[in-house]
């Protein structure tokens, strides 16, 4: 786990990630239902689903209670973030488990798809490329992997990650406040535009990489194996 993913380590601030994702991130129920709408297209009714960055648990709980018979791995460097997994996908516990790690961690399985939503923007280049091979070698052929994070929107990528960072504090929209979160994430934040995220995803080895969601500054694609 890299300096920037170190917050969700501590418990204390992992305790409210459900409810602050669902307000940052515009339309997250309705994205984790696009994601499950995607895979299906390739999955067999009885998939299993490899999920990098589980924790939380929420895309595991829409997909779960959406598609019965799919079974989950879920992999996640963080103990606490993997402890709020569990217990948001309580009722489905028995088709999920659950493995502290990166990609790496989870078996040479060949997986009917996987996703990784709200994770790729911690990491470089070279780990988000590492990240993408390693989920390839994992997929079976023509299995779907989807992904969703901040992206880079060439010259006006301040402009809408200070919208991203509005709409997340919308009870006061503060402009100044929204301008200086925006500052801090392009400083932090190691961000690609979208055409870099569709060349890294094509050197990983995935073809048919379209874009199925676009709001703000999030963009989420669609390739396949």
């Amino acid at each position: 786990m890299n300096a920037l993913q170190e917050p969700f380590l501590q418990p204390a601030l992992v305790a409210n990630y459900t409810e602050q994702a669902a307000q940052k991130v515009p339309g997250l129920a309705d994205l984790h239902l696009m994601t499950m709408l995607l895979l299906s297209e390739r999955a067999q009714q009885t998939a299993h689903i490899l999920v990098v960055g589980a924790g939380g648990g929420m895309e595991i709980k829409a997909m779960a209670h959406a598609r019965k018979e799919w079974e989950f791995t879920g992999v996640d460097p963080s103990a606490a973030m993997l402890g709020l997994a569990r217990n948001t996908i309580e009722p489905y516990n028995h088709r999920a488990k659950m493995i502290e790690g990166t990609v790496d961690a989870a078996p040479l399985t060949l997986y009917d798809g996987a996703t990784c939503l709200l994770t790729l923007h911690f990491l470089n280049r070279n780990e988000r490329l590492q990240t993408l091979q390693e989920i390839r070698r994992r997929l079976k052929p023509a299995a779907r992997l989807v992904v969703a994070h901040h992206s880079a929107s060439g010259a006006n990528a301040n402009c809408w990650l200070t919208r991203s960072a509005a709409f997340a504090d919308r009870s006061d929209i503060d402009w100044q406040k929204a301008m200086a979160s925006a500052t801090n994430m392009a400083n932090r934040l190691p961000l690609l535009s979208v055409a870099e995220e569709e060349k890294l995803l094509g050197e990983a080895g995935f073809t048919e990489i379209e874009l199925f969601y676009a709001a703000f500054s999030f963009r989420g694609w669609v390739a396949t194996a």
